[in-house]
C-alpha cells in the first residue's frame, strides 16, 4: 500500500522531466541553422547533438570505445598515407606531398590521444586527486604541435618547388590520389565523430571534424592536377602552399577548443540540463551554484540545493535523489557533489 504513492510520485516527476526536456530541445533546436546551405555546412563541420540517451555512462566502457576508435582510424589513415606516398613518387607532386605529410601527421596524433585514454583509466591518487583524465588535454597540446609542424614542412616544400620547379608526371594520378585522401579522411571523420559523441569526448569529436576538413583539403589536390592539365604547371605548388595555410587556419579552431578545456569551459546547455534535472526532485526548492568541469572525456561537478526544514536525514535523501537525477540527465557525469542548505526564507 505504501509503494503506490511513491510510484505515482516518481512517474509524475519522470513525466514532468520528459515533457520539459522535450520542450527545451524543441526551443533549442531553433537556435541553430538547420535549413539551406548554411544549415548544411553547419551540420557538416560543427556536428552537434541534443540527445544524451546514446551516451555511454560507464567510464571504462567509454575509454575502451575511444581507444578502439583511435586504433581503427589510425590504421585507416596510415593506409591512406601509404597509397598517397606511392602516387607522390609516380607524380612528383608537391601538393600531393603536402597532403600526404599532413595525413601522416594526423595518423600519428592518434598515438598521444590513445595513451591519454589509457592513462585516464588509472585510479585517482593522493597527488592526482582528480585522476589522470586531463592527460587528454596534454595530448591535445601535442597534437597542435605536430599538426603545426606538418604545416611548416608542407609550406617549405611548396616554396622550394616555386624556386626549383619540376614537371608533374601523370597528372591523372593526382586526381586518384586526391580522391583516396578524401575517402580515407571522411571514413575516419564519420567514425571518430560518432564514437566521440557516444563517450562524450570533445577531443575525439574535434579530431573527427579535423579529419573531415582534411578530406576536403585532399580534394584541393585534384584542383592542382586540373590546373596542370590545363597548362598551368605552377598550380601544383600554389595548391601545396594553400594546403599549408589551410592547416594553420584549421589549427586555430583546435587550439581555441583545447584552451577552453584548460580553462574549465563547458557548454552552457550541459549546466542547464543538470539544473533542470535537479529541479525535478520534489523536495528541492531552489538550485544554485551548479558547476561542471571536464576531466578528459568525463564530467565532474557540484551543486547546492535549498530544502525545507532542518531534517538532516531528509536533506541527505533529497541530495542523493538530486545526484541521481543529474547523472541520469548527463550520463557521462561521474562525481557530482550535492550540498543542501535551508530554504532562503527559513
Amino acid at each position: 500500500m505504501n509503494a503506490h504513492p511513491h510510484e505515482h510520485e516518481h512517474a509524475h516527476a519522470h513525466a514532468h522531466a520528459h515533457a520539459h526536456a522535450h520542450d527545451h530541445d524543441h526551443d533549442h533546436d531553433h537556435s541553430h541553422p538547420h535549413g539551406g546551405v548554411q544549415g548544411f555546412l553547419y551540420d557538416l563541420f560543427v556536428p552537434h547533438t541534443h540527445d544524451a540517451t546514446d551516451s555511454i555512462d560507464d567510464a571504462m566502457e567509454a575509454s575502451t570505445a575511444g581507444v578502439r576508435a583511435l586504433k581503427i582510424s589510425m590504421f585507416v589513415l596510415l593506409a591512406t598515407t601509404v597509397l598517397q606516398l606511392v602516387l607522390v613518387v609516380a607524380t612528383s607532386s608537391v601538393a600531393l606531398l603536402a597532403d600526404t605529410i599532413h595525413n601522416f601527421a594526423d595518423a600519428l596524433t592518434a598515438v598521444p590521444l590513445w595513451i591519454a585514454f589509457v592513462l585516464g583509466r588509472r585510479a585517482a591518487t593522493r597527488r592526482y586527486t582528480y585522476g589522470y583524465g586531463r592527460a587528454e588535454d596534454l595530448a591535445g597540446m601535442f597534437i597542435v604541435f605536430v599538426v603545426a609542424l606538418s604545416a611548416v614542412v608542407a609550406g617549405w616544400e611548396a616554396i622550394d618547388r616555386f624556386v626549383h620547379p619540376r614537371p608533374i608526371e601523370n597528372p591523372w594520378l593526382l586526381v586518384a590520389a586526391g580522391l583516396i585522401g578524401f575517402a580515407g579522411n571522411e571514413a575516419v571523420a564519420v567514425y571518430r565523430i560518432r564514437v566521440g559523441r557516444r563517450i562524450g569526448s570533445a577531443a575525439l569529436v574535434a579530431d573527427g571534424v579535423h579529419a573531415r576538413l582534411d578530406g576536403f583539403t585532399s580534394l584541393s589536390v585534384v584542383l592542382g592536377a586540373v590546373g596542370v592539365m590545363l597548362g598551368f604547371p605552377l598550380a601544383d605548388p600554389v595548391i601545396g602552399l594553400l594546403i599549408a595555410v589551410s592547416i594553420v587556419l584549421l589549427l586555430w579552431g583546435t587550439l581555441k577548443s583545447i584552451g577552453a578545456r584548460l580553462m574549465d569551459a563547458v557548454d552552457p546547455e550541459l549546466v542547464h540540463r543538470a539544473e533542470h534535472a535537479i529541479e525535478d526532485v520534489d523536495a528541492v526548492r531552489a538550485v544554485r551554484d551548479v558547476r561542471l568541469r571536464w576531466v578528459g572525456h568525463r564530467l565532474t561537478g557540484s551543486a547546492t540545493i535549498e530544502v525545507d526544514g532542518n531534517d538532516l536525514a531528509a536533506a541527505t535523501a533529497t541530495a542523493a535523489r538530486a545526484r541521481t537525477h543529474a547523472r541520469e540527465a548527463l550520463r557521462n557525469l561521474d562525481e557530482f557533489t550535492v550540498t543542501t542548505a535551508p530554504r532562503a526564507h527559513d
